[in-house]
């Protein structure tokens, strides 16, 4: 199911490329979560306020308008379904666009050809949904337990729950920390954090040993810990001992 919502995702964030105006920072493809009704949804796509929603509840994407919500079911549908789907939805709105499946970046999972999306796991599906509440809710904490200023959003190239801040400490470090989908660093959902001195992260080969998680200092350094299993006290005491470790 990792792969089916990192595809169903990509489809926001396609809309965001083919209808927002492009940021130096990518930051106009990102996506915010909702804790409240399990949902990612892109930014306003039009001057009306329209959006485009992921429900990881009913494993949807829905057209959502200020009056009203048009849904396309996933399960059992076809990549180039979906796409004409889309197409319709586009066209049914004030945008001067079209829409375009197309990615100035490489996905992690690619779509192949006649691809269909299929729900055989609605238990796993609602753990990835709870992964992303759990992440929504330790970051939000955990920056106003730091007073940090950052926008919690999920960035769909590598789909990872994020946030990055300037530190209010005079060092001119900013620290960037989230949930991670599964990679060849962890192979597991997992926590991470890691402070940055301009563009270079901090060295943290000779930091002390973490009670929950661990450092790593080969290519990525910082913190990870694997967040199957973590509730929001653990994971929220890793993100505290691990920016203690960074002030000392």
């Amino acid at each position: 199911m990792i792969n089916q919502t990192y595809l169903a995702g990509q489809y926001l964030a396609t809309a965001a490329i083919s209808f927002l105006k492009k940021e130096a920072d990518d930051s106009h493809t990102n996506l915010g979560f909702s804790t409240e009704d399990g949902c990612l949804s892109t930014r306003p796509l039009n001057a009306s306020g329209d959006i485009l929603v992921l429900n990881y509840n009913t494993f949807s994407l829905e057209w959502r308008r200020t009056n009203a919500t048009e849904t396309f079911r996933l399960d059992g549908s076809t990549h180039e379904e979906v796409v004409r789907w889309l197409e319709r939805m586009t066209q049914n709105s004030d945008l001067d666009k079209a829409y375009s499946y197309a990615f100035h970046y490489e996905p992690t999972y690619p779509m192949t050809p006649g691809f269909t999306f299929k729900l055989v796991d609605s238990g796993r599906l609602r753990e990835l949904m709870h992964f992303r509440i759990l992440a929504q809710l330790v970051l939000r904490a955990f920056l106003e337990e730091q007073k940090l200023t950052s926008a919690i959003r999920i960035w769909p190239h590598h789909f990872d729950t994020g946030a990055f801040a300037t530190l209010h400490d005079g060092s001119g470090r900013a620290v960037g920390l989230g949930l991670s989908i599964p990679d060849t660093m962890v192979n597991d959902f997992y926590f991470y954090i890691s402070v940055y001195e301009g563009h270079d992260a901090v060295d943290t080969s000779d930091f002390t040993e973490l009670t929950q998680g661990e450092w790593r200092s080969n290519g990525f350094k910082g913190a990870v810990l694997p967040a199957t299993g973590t509730n929001r006290t653990t994971a929220g005491d890793f993100f505290k001992e691990a920016m203690e470790a960074y002030k000392k």
